[in-house]
């Protein structure tokens, strides 16, 4: 791939790079006064529009993994992976229209600190450590090894001077320019990602005779969404119903998605911006996991040179794309990387300060605060390059289960936001129980997995059952302490309840009909495309 950039793919490179800090220095600047208070910096000054968040959103969530392992899965076996990318188009919708109303009224700068509105303290102290830790061992480094694997692989840099350039450039923007500078690179490089995906896509089909021509060649089942119970990976059980309970998690109740949401100038502009964001989860579907399967077509007709699966992408963009194109799609990948990477720094950040510090310092100044954000963002830095070694020494199955901890912390922090919105009863005894109880139960099923071998029986059946049927599994139960301990304590009050569930809550009048009505059209069109998406992808 090195060998076949050429001058112009550089040029390409660098202006995407001097229009990134163009944007976060104008950005920075232009809104300085309100970037020196904590409203400012870390929530954007809670003005941004729907088109805005909808574009950071996307961006934030599209990392290394989607730009390669999409690709890379679908050059492998077809298009079920896409599922949890639609999947995320209804999530989304349902972050818009359920959790933003009580999010906004509440007027929270973090998710823990809804947690506590809701439950206790010690439900917060839960959920800003589990996610700082959670930040710094998996998306924090992997993003910047990702970095460094990409300059190195593409653009011929050694590894560890890759690695550097991608954190201090992201940091750089990060620490001064707040969250409205990450939304705003973030919906640039939505674009540029866009475009370049595109382009691969378009240029691939183009290569190989059509979509026709692809179908006939990778075969129906290449195309099929729906895998039968027993599959090991996607079982159409896990995708109906496991699947759901990952995405709750990740994009209504994470503080990397939901701050987004958070700055947004009202209710309208933040349900619109999660209705955007659904119509463009849409794409990874047919710009990352359709050049997968162009990528194994062509090399099956003897077109394309394809040694691993993973490889599916940077081939194609090496085979196929001329000169200035490259820079285009390499400074996509670069997007992706950078936009991760700033939205996680600005998101822990954000946990650190006023979480962590506020809470032991609460007489802190805005100015203190902000300095404290700045500060704790350089640290991550650090910390993210410190923790590369030992990714790199790692071995690649263990790396995979430090990656799947995600999936057994999920059920239980997506139990007490779900549930807590619609029962009132629910308290903080109960939300402690069932988090602590996920925990043990997750970390559980973690250790199981990495000395399967060496189990049988229940112990086995435990460790081996599908990562997405033990999310049900951990829901049920996280879900049934969470209830039941709950009845051993007396039940919240309505005053300490206002505006955070359903029953609480008075008649909304802060949205717009007019907005409304609008939107609910918009989210029928979102869960119509779905339904065709579905039925076409169905062998």
């Amino acid at each position: 791939m090195s060998n076949s950039m050429v001058g112009l793919d550089y040029l390409v490179i660098v202006l995407y790079f001097v229009g990134v800090f163009f944007i976060a220095w104008w950005v920075a600047f232009r809104e300085k006064a309100t970037r020196e208070t904590s409203a400012g910096y870390f929530l954007a000054g809670r003005n941004v529009g729907w088109f805005v968040i909808g574009g950071s959103l996307f961006a934030s969530n599209i990392g290394s993994e989607h730009l390669v392992g999409l690709a890379g899965t679908g050059a492998s076996s077809g298009v079920a992976v896409a599922q949890f990318e639609i999947l995320a188009s209804l999530i989304l919708l349902l972050l818009g229209w359920v959790f933003v109303p009580f999010y906004l009224r509440s007027q929270v700068y973090t998710m823990p600190e809804f947690l506590e509105r809701r439950y206790s303290p010690g439900a917060r102290t839960y959920l800003s450590w589990m996610s700082i830790v959670g930040y710094v061992l998996t998306k924090i480094s992997v993003t910047i090894a990702a970095g460094g694997i990409v300059f190195e692989t593409l653009l011929g840099i050694n590894f560890w001077t890759g690695a550097l350039i991608v954190v201090v450039a992201t940091g750089v923007y990060t620490v001064f320019g707040g969250l409205r500078a990450v939304i705003y690179t973030d919906l640039m490089q939505t674009f540029v990602l866009i475009a370049g995906s595109v382009t691969v896509t378009l240029m691939g089909l183009n290569a190989l005779g059509g979509w026709d021509e692809m179908y006939e060649i990778a075969g129906s089942s290449f195309f099929d969404m729906w895998r039968p119970m027993s599959d090991p990976d996607f079982p159409w059980t896990g995708i109906l119903f496991g699947a759901p309970i990952l995405g709750v998690w990740y994009w209504c109740t994470d503080q990397f998605i939901v701050q987004r949401v958070l700055s947004a100038k009202d209710q309208d502009q933040a349900r619109r911006g999660t209705i955007f964001g659904g119509f463009l989860k849409v794409l990874p579907l047919f710009i990352f996991v359709i050049p997968g399967v162009v990528a194994y077509a062509l090399a099956q007709t003897g077109r394309l040179e394809l040694q691993q699966s993973d490889a599916a992408l940077p081939t194609l963009v090496a085979a196929l794309l001329p000169m200035g194109f490259r820079g285009l799609v390499v400074a996509g990948l670069l997007a992706a990387l950078m936009s991760s990477l700033s939205s996680v720094f600005n998101s822990c950040s954000t946990l650190i300060t006023l979480d962590i510090y506020k809470k032991i310092r609460p007489a802190a100044s805005e100015k203190r605060l902000v300095l404290v954000g700045q500060l704790a963002t350089g640290v991550l830095v650090v910390l993210g390059l410190l923790w590369i070694p030992l990714i790199k020494s790692i071995s690649g199955q263990l790396y995979k289960y430090l990656q799947s901890v995600q999936a057994y912390i999920a059920p239980p922090i997506a139990a007490v936001f779900l549930l807590g919105l619609f029962m009132k009863r629910l308290n903080g005894r109960g939300a402690m129980a069932s988090l602590l109880t996920g925990f043990v139960l997750g970390m559980g099923r973690l250790v199981a997995e990495i000395y399967k071998t060496d189990l049988s029986g229940l112990l086995y059946s435990y460790a081996d059952i599908n990562f997405l049927h033990f999310a049900v599994f951990l829901f049920i139960i996280c879900s049934a302490v969470l209830v039941l301990v709950s009845l051993t304590a007396a039940p919240p009050s309505d005053k300490k309840l206002a505006d955070l569930t359903y029953s609480t809550t008075a008649k909304a009048t802060d949205s717009d009909p007019a907005w409304k009505k609008r939107d609910l059209q918009l989210s029928f069109l979102l869960v119509l495309i779905v339904a065709i998406i579905w039925v076409y992808f169905n062998g």
